[in-house]
């Protein structure tokens, strides 16, 4: 790049730009205002990096606990049912 040609020299006038500058900023109060719409990167947001990072932990804690305690539970119905019968 030349010394005559620095970062701050662009291709449009400042008018131009700060136009688009609006035009962008109406653009994007427009989309947050409608509260189902999501304005990012286009990368992953939080909630994705949160699931991914607590899906190995809760199927770690439902393989270790899930078993006994739907045995416990269905345990419990069936001598609550056997109680009510009338044998």
């Amino acid at each position: 790049m030349s010394a005559s040609m620095s970062l701050s020299s662009g291709l449009a006038s400042p008018e131009t730009t700060n136009a688009a500058a609006g035009s962008v900023t109406n653009l994007v109060r427009a989309l947050t205002s409608d509260r189902s719409a999501q304005v990012h990167s286009g990368g992953p947001t939080i909630a994705d990096l949160v699931r991914e990072e607590l899906r190995p932990l809760v199927k770690s804690w439902l393989d270790s606990n899930l078993p006994p305690l739907v045995e416990r539970l269905v345990r419990a119905e069936i001598e609550r049912v056997i109680s009510r019968a009338a044998i």
